[in-house]
């Protein structure tokens, strides 16, 4: 005699146990959904950038100094880099976290799928950070009007004598501060100022004549791994993912006061280079402390210089560097024997040449990825701005 069979009883754990999974389920598309909507939302914002300066105008004016008002305002409390920190997190954690994964998927095998899928849920919020906090400190930015054009100067073409006229006024000047200057027994700058209080208050006096430099300062930080830093050949850096300003303690310190200002400039919204020296020149040069104008002039002669001597004679050369006092050629020559030292430093952990090289190529295809077609070149653009702009303005001190 046939029996039915009896159908097997559902427990109330069972009951739990599906529903508890209906709902791990829906959390998941809910998260994926929000994942790939984050990243449409960042990838719509760099395409709208391409074809609209004035949507980026308007973001750099109205809703950028929003993210340094608040993001950037909680990562200045930590005493140190917190870019950096991501950094480091992100060289040792993601090739251990990739360990972490291959194990489980090995030794859980009836857990594989949802390893799989925490993992690559963790490593898409990831990538969105990344993406986002690039996207809306930076790649945005990039395509604003020049600066130039947000605040009236000129975009006329020079002839080398102005040039040279310049690059005199600035040894002019140089002369005149590298005597007012702290210095060691040899010879060398003394950094004394407060390198965060001043260049705060140096690129903050700009808002009375340019536009977007008022808000919310971020604090110039030192990163702790400098030398790795020196080996990349930068003397600081605007690190996006943390709205940072960041300088090279290593560093010939007569060149540390501009930095942190040009470094402060991006904060600012200004991410082309050549604006950001320009705008860490104008900054020292008003500034009240003798330290960040000389540091200014240093750097702007330099840039002045290296134009000057693509074309002229050897006579012009002579002329010109001539016309520089011991003081400062004491300086310039410290920079390059600090810069020489890192390029030969032996019992390195990577070798100088070789970080140089990758970073380097590095820098260009950022800067070509953001429409900068000349790379590095464009720091020297500087120069231009600085013709239109001082053919009707005096230094501060003349």
């Amino acid at each position: 005699m046939k029996t039915k069979a009896m159908p097997a009883r559902v427990t109330a754990e069972d009951s739990d146990t599906e529903k508890s999974a209906k709902t791990d389920k829906k959390h998941k598309h809910k998260q994926l959904k929000w994942l790939i909507g984050s990243m449409v939302f960042f990838m719509l914002l760099n395409g709208i950038s391409l074809i609209s300066t004035p949507f980026c105008d308007f973001y750099q004016h109205w809703v950028y100094p929003v993210w340094g008002q608040t993001y950037g305002r909680l990562t200045s409390l930590l005493p140190f880099s917190f870019g950096e920190l991501l950094i480091a997190v992100a060289v040792f954690g993601i090739p251990l976290s990739l360990i972490v994964m291959a194990v489980l998927l090995i030794f859980k095998k009836g857990k594989r799928g949802k390893v799989a899928k925490i993992f690559g849920f963790v490593y898409g919020w990831i990538l969105v950070f990344i993406v986002g906090t690039e996207t809306l400190n930076c790649f945005v930015l990039y395509h604003t009007s020049t600066f130039e054009q947000l605040n009236g100067i000129s975009t006329s073409q020079h002839t080398d004598k102005e040039l040279e006229t310049l690059a005199f006024r600035l040894t002019e000047q140089i002369n005149v501060l590298a005597k007012e200057v702290e210095r060691d027994a040899d010879g060398k700058f003394l950094l004394t100022s407060d390198v965060a209080e001043v260049s705060c208050g140096a690129v903050a006096a700009l808002d009375d004549e340019f536009k977007n430099f008022g808000g919310y300062y971020v604090r110039p930080k030192g990163i702790y791994c400098s030398f790795f830093m020196s080996q990349m050949d930068l003397m600081g850096i605007y690190f996006p993912f943390s709205m940072e300003a960041n300088y090279n303690t290593e560093m010939y310190k007569a060149k540390l006061p501009c930095t942190a200002c040009h470094e402060l400039a991006h904060t600012k919204g200004f991410m082309r280079e050549e604006e950001a020296n320009f705008i860490a020149f104008v900054a020292c040069d008003r500034c009240d402390d003798a330290e960040f104008r000389y540091s200014g002039y240093l750097s702007a002669l330099t840039y002045v210089r290296n134009k000057i001597f693509e074309y002229a004679d050897e006579d012009t050369k002579i002329r010109l560097d001539s016309s520089i006092c011991d003081e400062v050629w004491t300086d310039i020559d410290a920079n390059r024997e600090f810069w020489k030292s890192v390029e030969e430093a032996e019992d390195t952990v990577f070798d100088s040449q070789t970080v140089s090289e990758v970073s380097d190529k590095a820098m260009e295809a950022s800067l070509h990825a953001n429409g900068v077609k000349d790379g590095k070149k464009s720091y020297g653009r500087m120069v231009d701005l600085m013709l239109n702009y001082y053919g009707e303005h005096s230094f501060a001190g003349e």
